[in-house]
């Protein structure tokens, strides 16, 4: 197979993110759609010409599409990514994987059973300098892994403007995903316990039931403690829409990770900005940074039939971690998860 014909599962902001990736990527070419609302969709014909499907099942009986990404909203995401793996497609799926660690696994054990590849799209492996970490730290090389701190925090423009569906989910688990995955693949280590607290108010005022603010304390197997931490109520007057910071301190090393300037500030008489640019750009009318990187990585390891960088397993891991944080911030209590494991 010289070139992979993509199925896209949902038609916003991210997925056209992707298309405009698959569009322009030589091995790839997005070969349908499908949206809840097939009729409401517009501006999809500059990714190419590829038809627009109410029904997913319809989606995934063409020929054509020989992968499917998914890019719903996150509750959606198993079971779109489960209906393509049954009908033998590979998936890319938004992160987080899913929101429940039982559909997480359930995905990981469909895609096995059916020999096809999943991945999530963690694509901040692609950022260089995260990357680099990780580089620099394999192997030991930086000493035993001894505390992290990940920030990643938002304007309050994103669960009240940018997502419809903000109840349905939280601040770290739309949030934290990314940061735990780098953490850890950097450390490579994994959870065991959890305790997690969370602030209500300001978004509850506005009819949002979900947290302000989460933060959360894990224990890694090695003995390592991560602090991780995600809120949705910054002012929209912040000049950056994320605030997003990370830090690795290793027994030999600490390394800090810095993505709110993102190397420009343009100013003009209008306003102050930090365009964002490492995730998302163009460079050349072609898309870059390391979404591109990420989505290109796929495609290559579906038609090369190449494990993916970021492994099943691992994105199972982090919603084992994600739905755990969810669920000590309700109860109050920590959650053992060598406990879950076992069980």
């Amino acid at each position: 197979m010289d070139q992979l014909g993509m199925g896209i599962v949902g038609t916003g902001i991210m997925a056209r993110q992707h298309a405009a990736v698959l569009a322009a990527y030589h091995r790839s070419r997005v070969a349908g759609w499908s949206s809840r609302d097939p009729s409401a969709v517009t501006g999809l014909d500059e990714f190419g010409p590829a038809p627009v499907h109410g029904d997913l099942a319809e989606l995934l009986a063409d020929d054509a599409v020989g992968a499917v990404l998914v890019a719903t909203p996150d509750h959606a995401h198993a079971a779109a990514a489960l209906a393509a793996i049954e009908a033998g497609k590979s998936v890319l799926i938004e992160k987080p994987l899913a929101t429940t660690a039982d559909d997480a696994r359930r995905i990981r054990d469909a895609a096995r059973s059916a020999g096809v590849t999943a991945m999530t799209l963690y694509n901040h492996r692609w950022v260089p300098a995260y990357w680099q970490a990780h580089e620099r730290a394999a192997g030991g090389a930086l000493g035993a892994p001894v505390l992290a701190y990940a920030r990643k925090n938002d304007t309050i423009y994103v669960p009240t403007q940018m997502l419809d569906w903000a109840d349905q989910t939280s601040p770290s688990l739309f949030l934290s995903g990314h940061d735990l995955d780098l953490i850890l693949w950097c450390f490579d280590d994994h959870v065991v316990e959890v305790y997690a607290t969370a602030v209500h108010g300001v978004l509850r005022d506005r009819g949002i039931e979900t947290p302000d603010a989460v933060q959360a304390q894990l224990r890694l197997a090695g003995g390592a403690v991560v602090t991780v931490e995600a809120c949705w109520i910054y002012p929209d007057t912040f000049p950056t829409m994320t605030d997003s910071f990370l830090e690795l301190i290793f027994s030999d090393a600490v390394i800090h990770l810095d993505r709110k300037h993102e190397q420009i500030e343009i100013a003009t008489h209008e306003s102050f900005a930090y365009p964002r640019n490492q995730l998302a750009g163009r460079v050349g009318g072609k898309p870059s940074g390391s979404i591109a990187g990420a989505v290109e990585h796929f495609v290559d390891a579906v038609l090369d039939g190449t494990p993916p960088i970021v492994s099943i397993d691992s994105s199972v891991h982090v919603t084992e971690v994600l739905a755990a944080i969810d669920r000590s911030w309700r109860s109050g209590r920590p959650v053992d998860l060598t406990v879950e494991s076992n069980s």
